[in-house]
């Protein structure tokens, strides 16, 4: 089991002093959030992309290439890699260079977006969104998989005979996670490939969660990648975290209240009870957290929103550290606990070069 923090990027007023970070300030803090991330014992880091104020992450290669002459041992993912407005051609490069740069600590979360004005902004229309989406893959993971490619599509100029250079580290591309809201056919495509789904269900119910993976673990198998239980799942979630419940609530409510992402809405209180939002204790968050496992089932990866709303850096590290310390082990164990020997953990670089290198020695030997 993978646990790690995810960004957005955003750029917000504190509440509490109404400062305005810089977008300076934000993307260095960025990268000290990140440190912490791998200093706590986290396992992965995540940044999101996004074209348009008030978010700094217009370019999440380049941040993640700073962090891998940072870090050791953190993977570096996004949250998300806009397939539908990005040339698959760049992101293919883009991602192979820096999984030579972090020795294979990459994979990609692929996703639509949610921002309809970036469309027009690189000459794509939102109304293809879909389509746009299950073609641009089909050329990712032919650039990654084929030496050589001959393509051709309804919405990018052909290739031919075209290589991508460099090549993925070890002939192994980065592991592609999914990402959906609401969206089944994103479910039908990651079943389809056999890849990830990551269901971030920072806004909805379990409910709807529950039918997102259902219906991706059902797909999966009906692809023939192996049984239900053996697709991977990944889960977004929210906490704000202190020693007691009052501290926390009382804490982190007027960034909740002012939070351009879901505040001017529900309660908090009512937040709370209807999504995975977790404001409380390291006990209440392992519970919440814990209650995941009921309405998906075993899943490989866990990533926290911590930095989002205003949050002063100090305040964002201090959850990181109460994470680190009294919450991660306690749910690495629980996890554990009545697991499957069959369900996979998440995959690294590590693990898709053996799986690759088993499979060419039995096609060898057939």
């Amino acid at each position: 089991m993978q646990f790690g923090i995810f960004t957005v990027g955003d750029v917000t007023s504190d509440p509490t002093t109404g400062r305005d970070p810089t977008e300076h300030e934000r993307i260095i803090a960025t990268v000290a959030i990140a440190q912490k991330a791998e200093e706590v014992g986290l396992d992965v880091f995540a940044t999101g992309e996004h074209h348009n104020p008030p978010f700094v992450p217009s370019s999440p290669t380049t941040l993640l290439g700073f962090l891998a002459g940072r870090t050791e041992r953190l993977i570096l993912s996004t949250s998300t890699t806009l397939i539908t407005t990005n040339d698959p051609v760049k992101i293919a490069e883009d991602f192979s260079v820096l999984q030579h740069l972090a020795e294979g600590r990459v994979d990609i979360m692929l996703g639509r977006g949610n921002t309809g004005p970036v469309y027009p902004w690189f000459g794509k229309d939102i109304r293809a969104a879909i389509s746009l989406t299950v073609e641009n893959y089909e050329l990712l993971r032919a650039l990654w998989d084929s030496e050589v490619v001959d393509w051709s599509g309804k919405y990018r100029t052909p290739l031919q005979g075209f290589t991508l250079a460099p090549r993925p580290l070890d002939e192994v591309a980065p592991f592609v996670w999914h990402a959906a809201i609401r969206t089944p056919e994103v479910a039908e495509l990651a079943a389809f490939y056999g890849d990830g789904f990551f269901a971030n269900h920072i806004f909805w119910p379990s409910s709807h969660t529950e039918r997102m993976v259902a219906l991706f673990r059902e797909r999966f198998t009906h692809y023939g990648h192996g049984t239900p239980e053996q697709a991977i799942v990944g889960l977004g979630g929210q906490v704000f975290v202190r020693p007691n419940s009052q501290d926390a609530v009382r804490e982190f409510r007027p960034y909740f209240d002012n939070a351009p992402v879901y505040g001017h809405g529900p309660s908090l209180e009512e937040f709370t009870a209807q999504t995975p939002l977790t404001v409380g204790s390291p006990q209440e968050v392992i519970d919440k957290t814990l209650s995941f496992r009921d309405y998906v089932g075993d899943y490989q990866r866990q990533l926290f929103l911590v930095d989002h709303a205003g949050l002063p850096l100090k305040t964002v590290l201090e959850q990181l550290d109460l994470l680190g310390e009294h919450v991660i082990p306690v749910l690495r164990k629980e996890f554990a606990v009545g697991r499957p020997v069959d369900v996979p953990d998440a995959p690294t670089h590590a693990t898709q070069v053996a799986a690759a290198r088993r499979a060419e020695t039995e096609e060898a030997q057939s």
